[in-house]
């Protein structure tokens, strides 16, 4: 029997996040901590295990050795490994060694990763082999990178592998605990740039505590779950909660293309419980299941984030689980996570049709201890919040949040973070989100659309998501985009359409019409008269959810020239 440990991670000595890998050490010492897939024969994927007492040891060694190579605390280090178990075990031993990991997506491309990197001016590099290249040829950070670490051979491109890096951690025995304030910053986590330029959010030591304890309390996760995380980043948490985790075989960058077959063969040979997937792969997941006749037995709950999830995905899903299974859906930011969430059983047909009548996306209740306002919407920058004017009940606003891990600045943006960041004069901050939303008469927040992606005509304001969830009913349309054409205030709605298999051009004609009838129907749309066919939206790579509408917004506008 394992000996008594604490009941919850001591921060009050030291509040660096990776004490809550090291307490759940003691606490689970055999428990599997996480299942990674390795290539084997003929392509097959086999998997492997590291129980927590290994991933904790195993990080300590890195930490070591990444103290005795100059990797130490404060300096900045960019974090490019493929997931596994070299991935979770590097994260905790930066922390451990009060280092700063820089986390960008691979995915936003060479341009963005290059801008992002030349940001972050990161001293430090640990990636695979062909990040390494992609470094030395491109050239990623060249001016402030100094210290390398390449998982896998070197190749001469400079530094040492880790292997070597094991060895020196394997031969110093210093501390490997950096004694972390909760205000230290733990790392810089870059947003995805969907909706602008890719910004770098600076997570303090503080912020990540938060939220692990918030999402342990607002989704009531317990120690010995298995987690089956489909977005890298929110893998990180699982550890910290006492979760096994299940790396699944697939690539994190392309989720909507996801093998359904691969993750129902990992739920059931592990026995996942928990599953966190965006939008995108939920579709996708849940159509298979549907299709076949598949229910996810050992699947307690479903989380989904990055964007709307659309009711159709949501019902799927709920087909696929047993009925005591439930499925969350909260909203949040980079800059700003977990803000309020909605499980499916709280959302009863009568919500459901206020939805898709076009009030907007109930994203629940704040997680406590959150607050949220709405105030109206400007493209000022605000000193305090005194000088907001704060929304009624039922009014669209842009919406602010406040809680403890709201995240206070972004990295090297001083114009960015004074446009987003606003002060109570109590110390707190507030972080706009960008997002237009309304809170309701029982205390729960609706999200309406991007405020960047408002279309403003002279006569009205429309809200995309608010629309499209009108359009989106069709049933020969895959999704649906809302774009203003023109400068804003006397913009022209346009409604550019995805469907769902090719149409014949009566097809196309009877859809064209029905569009424009449904618009006609309801008193937010009756103003859209244009409604274009487009081969296949623009989507984020993080997610592959989040629709580019500025991109849609040109396109439309040289259609409607030609």
């Amino acid at each position: 029997m394992d000996r008594p440990v604490e009941t919850t991670p001591n921060r009050d000595e030291c509040s660096n996040v990776a004490t809550a890998l090291s307490w759940q050490a003691r606490r689970q010492p055999n428990v599997t901590a996480i299942h990674y897939p390795q290539s084997g024969a003929f392509r097959k994927s086999t998997y492997a295990s590291c129980t927590y007492q290994e991933l904790d040891e195993l990080s300590n060694c890195y930490a070591r050795g990444l103290t005795a190579y100059g990797i130490s605390a404060g300096t900045r280090t960019a974090l490019m490994l493929t997931p596994g178990l070299e991935f979770f075990a590097m994260f905790f031993a930066l922390f451990k060694a009060g280092a700063v990991p820089v986390l960008i997506d691979p995915g936003i491309g060479m341009k963005p990763l290059k801008q992002c990197l030349s940001e972050a001016a990161p001293k430090a590099f640990i990636g695979v082999t062909k990040a390494h290249f992609a470094r030395k040829i491109l050239g990623w950070a060249k001016e402030s990178c100094e210290l390398l670490v390449t998982a896998g051979p070197t190749l001469g491109l400079g530094g040492i592998n880790l292997k070597k890096l094991k060895e020196m951690g394997e031969l110093s025995t210093g501390e490997v605990m950096h004694a972390a304030k909760p205000n230290d910053m733990a790392a810089i986590l870059f947003t995805s740039g969907s909706t602008g330029a890719p910004k770098g959010v600076v997570y303090r030591h503080r912020h990540f505590n938060a939220q692990v304890d918030m999402l342990r309390s607002a989704f009531r996760i317990e120690p010995g779950e298995v987690s089956l995380p489909t977005f890298p980043p929110f893998a990180l948490f699982d550890p910290a909660l006492g979760m096994t985790t299940i790396v699944p075989d697939m690539d994190p960058t392309r989720p909507a293309e996801v093998d359904p077959t691969k993750l129902i063969e990992a739920i059931d040979r592990f026995g996942v419980t928990n599953i966190f997937g965006s939008p995108a792969l939920l579709d996708t997941l849940s159509r298979h299941c549907v299709e076949h006749g598949i229910r996810l037995e050992s699947v307690t709950r479903v989380i989904s984030a990055g964007a709307a999830v659309p009711i159709s995905t949501i019902r799927r899903m709920q087909k696929s689980v047993y009925r005591d299974a439930e499925i969350h859906t909260p909203y949040g930011a980079t800059e700003c996570l977990p803000v309020s969430s909605i499980s499916a059983s709280q959302m009863d047909d009568k919500l459901i049709d206020r939805i898709e009548s076009g009030e907007g996306v109930c994203v629940g209740r704040p997680v406590e201890p959150n607050k949220v306002r709405i105030i109206k919407i400007s493209e000022m920058a605000f000193n305090d919040l005194s000088e907001t004017t704060e929304m009624p009940f039922g009014m669209a606003g842009e919406i602010l949040v406040s809680g403890p891990s709201c995240t206070d600045s972004y990295w090297q943006r001083d114009s960015d973070t004074e446009m987003a960041k606003v002060s109570d004069g109590h110390g707190n901050t507030w972080h706009r989100m960008g997002d237009v939303g309304i809170i309701d008469g029982l205390g729960r927040l609706w999200y309406c659309g991007r405020v960047s992606q408002r279309v403003e005509t002279g006569q009205e304001t429309l809200f995309a998501d608010q629309c499209e969830a009108i359009f989106n009913q069709h049933p020969d349309l895959a999704r649906s985009a809302l774009v203003g054409v023109g400068p804003r205030g006397r913009q022209v709605p346009v409604l550019c359409i995805e469907v769902k298999e090719k149409l014949s051009p009566v097809d196309t004609e009877r859809v064209h019409f029905d569009l424009l009838q449904l618009a006609q129907a309801h008193a937010i749309t009756k103003s859209v008269h244009t409604v274009m066919f487009h081969p296949g939206f623009p989507v984020d790579i993080r997610h592959n959810s989040k629709i580019g509408r500025e991109e849609l917004a040109e396109w439309a506008a040289k259609k409607m020239q030609s």
